[in-house]
């Protein structure tokens, strides 16, 4: 049966008129010579290819729905009002989002103050970052482990090991059913975003394998799932790749990406490195024998290196046909040179990269600045560089880093802090749509004829519609 969009305007083509039958396009045009099972008017609406979300944790973005949301915090008092407001249920409390560099107090609350409007209620609050947390004791006597880990501290925010140790245990807290609830919640918001795939980039310290099991199984009215498995060996059933948050370093916020030179307001540490390059290369090799994706989560210029002389070693095991064919990938990327970018690019990786983290933290005067100085701070996220060098681009959100919104993405990648970093709107809407298929091996972005039918209808940046292959996942009112 065909269904025949009318009255809109069409990215990329000369037609106001799109017909769809079989999950495909089959015509693009003004006037349509058959006649369809069903037409849709769209008064004057945009359809334009639905958007890919390539980084997401699809669980704990939908907490923010459903648990405690403190990306809105506006100071360190505005976080414990919130956890008194919520705590003493007897049901642990998972909260996400705080971010000390936004508050008047500049620092976190102690222990103590958490313990203090926690009631005995274990509390797990993760940085906005989600590489380190606020717990309360009642949490650490559930993690007992984590008290001799790296990244302990007996009085402020778990990173590390320590917080690997205590997320688990704030995850297992969690019932299936609430964990169905929260990924439908994010799966159903995706969708109203025009979103029509979302990379979810799962693995041990982040979920585990029964949350990645349940999200692939979800079914209906939502958009597709392309999982990762962040870990070292063999993923589980049913994933694209070992890829996605394995992780080399840390994040920049929790002082855990891993430098070359000291953080600017902590000259006492240059962050963490989990892996070196004969690990990343033995990884890569063997993900490329294996016929499936590598890929690292990698953020500081050291890690930068560690991964670019990683894929170099590889090179020399596999060839480098074998290895620009795997189509590997990097999360972030954001401390990278011209000259590492020019090497990635020729052995085929492919940078999914955060728009939003340059809006929410770039410049000259934000919380990269003030983690490494203006100068080092400003040169993040160097996208046209990216783009010039030949590194193919996929664009996220990391939710729930950063909020699900790809119009907000693409503004920001234009409009990047640092003059000379940002991109063009086309290569920017390309990175958040092609750019996302292709990252996973697949084709789709474009609208034309015999191409899959995964579209989105728009008023403005309101989503009226999102199509995948043909089939309705969202409908506004």
């Amino acid at each position: 049966m065909t269904t025949l969009y009318t009255n809109a305007r069409v990215h990329g083509a000369d037609a106001t008129t799109m017909a769809v039958e079989g999950g495909r396009i089959t015509w693009l045009g003004h006037a349509y010579p058959g006649r369809p099972a069903t037409t849709i008017d769209l008064d004057g609406a945009f359809i334009a290819p639905a958007f890919v979300d390539a980084h997401v944790h699809a669980t704990s973005a939908g907490l923010l729905h459903t648990g405690l949301d403190l990306t809105a915090t506006d100071s360190l008092a505005d976080l414990l009002d919130a956890v008194r407001d919520r705590a003493g249920t007897g049901v642990p409390l998972w909260g996400h989002g705080w971010d000390e560099t936004r508050w008047p107090e500049h620092r976190p609350p102690t222990r103590a103050e958490l313990d203090a409007v926690a009631g005995g209620t274990p509390v797990y609050l993760s940085r906005i970052d989600v590489h380190s947390a606020l717990v309360s004791t009642a949490l650490v006597e559930l993690a007992p482990t984590a008290r001799t880990a790296p990244g302990w501290s007996a009085d402020g925010p778990l990173a590390r090991d320590a917080h690997h140790h205590v997320r688990r245990a704030a995850r297992d807290s969690i019932t299936p059913e609430q964990r169905a609830e929260a990924q439908l919640a994010f799966l159903r918001h995706a969708a109203s975003k025009g979103i029509a795939c979302v990379h979810e980039c799962a693995g041990p310290d982040i979920s585990d394998a029964d949350d990645l099991a349940d999200l692939l199984s979800r079914s209906g009215d939502l958009p597709r799932i392309v999982g990762y498995w962040g870990a070292l060996g063999d993923p589980p059933p049913g994933v694209r790749g070992s890829a996605g948050d394995l992780f080399v370093d840390g994040a920049l916020g929790s002082r855990t990406a891993a430098l070359s030179e000291p953080y600017a307001d902590r000259p006492d540490t240059r962050g963490a490195l989990y892996l070196d390059a004969e690990r990343i290369a033995a990884h890569v090799v063997a993900c490329t024998e294996a016929g499936r994706q590598a890929g690292f989560h990698v953020i500081g210029d050291a890690a930068v290196a560690e991964v670019v002389a990683g894929f170099q070693l590889a090179e020399k095991v596999v060839g480098d046909q074998a290895l620009t064919s795997a189509r590997h990938r990097l999360e972030h990327l954001e401390m990278v040179t011209a000259e590492q970018a020019g090497e990635l690019a020729r052995l085929g990786v492919t940078a999914s990269v955060q728009p939003l983290f340059d809006a929410t933290w770039g410049g000259r005067d934000g919380m990269y600045a003030e983690r490494l100085g203006p100068d080092r701070g400003s040169a993040l996220n160097p996208f046209a560089t990216l783009v010039k060098e030949g590194v193919p681009l996929a664009f996220g959100s990391d939710a729930p880093v950063t909020p699900v919104d790809p119009w907000a993405s693409v503004r920001a990648a234009v409009e990047h802090r640092t003059p000379g970093s940002g991109l063009d709107r086309d290569t920017a809407f390309t990175a958040h749509t092609g750019g996302g298929w292709a990252a996973a091996g697949e084709t789709g972005g474009l609208l034309d004829v015999g191409a899959p039918a995964t579209f989105a209808v728009w008023r403005g940046e309101t989503c009226l519609r999102t199509v995948l292959d043909g089939k309705t996942i969202y409908e506004g009112a």
